[in-house]
C-alpha cells in the first residue's frame, strides 16, 4: 500500500491544523494517512509513503500528521514502527524526524 504525497495529496503542505489553511497535517492525517493505515493494518501491509517531489515540509506538517495519527488511534498504534515505511531521497532527514514523532507519541500513550 502507498502513498505518495505529491502526486496523492498536494506538492505544496501547509501547516499543523486545518484552520490554518489547505494542505495541512491535520487534514492530511484525516483524509489520507489514517484510513490507509488501518486499512494496512487489517490487511497486515506495509504502508509505504513517499515524501520526493514535494516543495519541502514543515515540522509542524509531519508532527500533526504522523504524531497524531499515534494520538488517534486506540490499540492500532502499536505495530505503527513496524508498519509506515517512510521514503525521502529529497530530504532524508525527515525520516529520522517521523520517526521520532512516532516515538514520541507512543511514549505519551
Amino acid at each position: 500500500m502507498n502513498i505518495n504525497i505529491c502526486k496523492d495529496y498536494t506538492d505544496t503542505p501547509g501547516g499543523r491544523y486545518i484552520s490554518q489553511g489547505e494542505f495541512s497535517g491535520e487534514d492530511f492525517r484525516n483524509k489520507l494517512l489514517k484510513p490507509k493505515y488501518l486499512e494496512a493494518v487489517e490487511k497486515n501491509e506495509k504502508l509505504k509513503i513517499d515524501l520526493d517531489g514535494g516543495y519541502g515540509y514543515g515540522s509542524s506538517f509531519l508532527e500533526e500528521a504522523f504524531g497524531g495519527l499515534i494520538r488517534d488511534l486506540d490499540e492500532d498504534y502499536k505495530q505503527a514502527l513496524e508498519i509506515i515505511q517512510i521514503k525521502s531521497n529529497d530530504e532524508p532527514s525527515l525520516i529520522e524526524d517521523i520517526t521520532k514523532y512516532i516515538k514520541d507519541a507512543i511514549a505519551k500513550k
